[in-house]
């Protein structure tokens, strides 16, 4: 079956967002207790390409495939789970890169901002998705929760938005975002 590239997330509306989240057909790696253990071999780079017993992913494709197998446990370690497998992958920062963010509004007017991950899959930020914030004042680092433990950093230009969004609602040093109901504190920690 061809792959169809998603449309861009500027021209997508909160129903839009919301019905590809919704369509987004995972496997059911939380039901899995795989009786084996191993190595995949495999790493996610910081910048978010993929590699194979050293050599790199170019199938996009593939990567789609293997990142709705990825979990991460209590301790931050991430595996490739199958029903059969536990498989273990180095990843040096954050399993996915948000590439890109709009902001749309519910229909009582609450904002809800959308991201866009290097797999193509859109991630709403709220309850279930967490925006957290790491590093420094002079080198920030931002995160969103996806799926099963797993994180997204936010690429430079994507919290760039985020940021000019934010400076939109409030005053630098309070700078904050909400997003289905919650809100998240842009600031890094002290």
């Amino acid at each position: 079956m061809p792959y169809t590239p998603p449309p861009e997330l500027a021209a997508m509306s909160l129903a839009e967002l919301a019905q590809a989240v919704a369509d987004r057909r995972l496997p059911p790696v939380d039901q899995w207790t795989p009786a084996q253990n191993g190595d995949s071999l495999m790493r996610i780079a910081t910048d978010g390409s993929w590699f194979h017993d050293g050599g790199p992913i170019t199938r996009p494709a593939m990567v789609r495939a293997f990142s709705t197998l990825l979990v991460r446990d209590a301790d931050g370690a991430h595996f490739l789970r199958t029903p059969v497998e536990n498989l273990s992958i180095v990843v040096e920062d954050a399993a996915f890169i948000a590439t890109d963010m709009q902001v749309r509004h519910d229909t009582a007017g609450q904002p809800v901002l959308a991201f866009r991950l290097n797999t193509d899959d859109v991630v709403l930020a709220g309850p279930d998705h967490r925006l957290r914030t790491a590093g420094s004042a002079d080198v920030p680092a931002f995160y969103l929760g996806v799926r099963h433990g797993t994180e997204a950093r936010l690429n430079r230009s994507t919290y760039g938005q985020l940021i000019e969004y934010a400076l939109t609602l409030s005053p630098p040093e309070a700078l904050s975002v909400a997003s289905a109901g919650e809100t998240f504190a842009l600031v890094p920690p002290a």
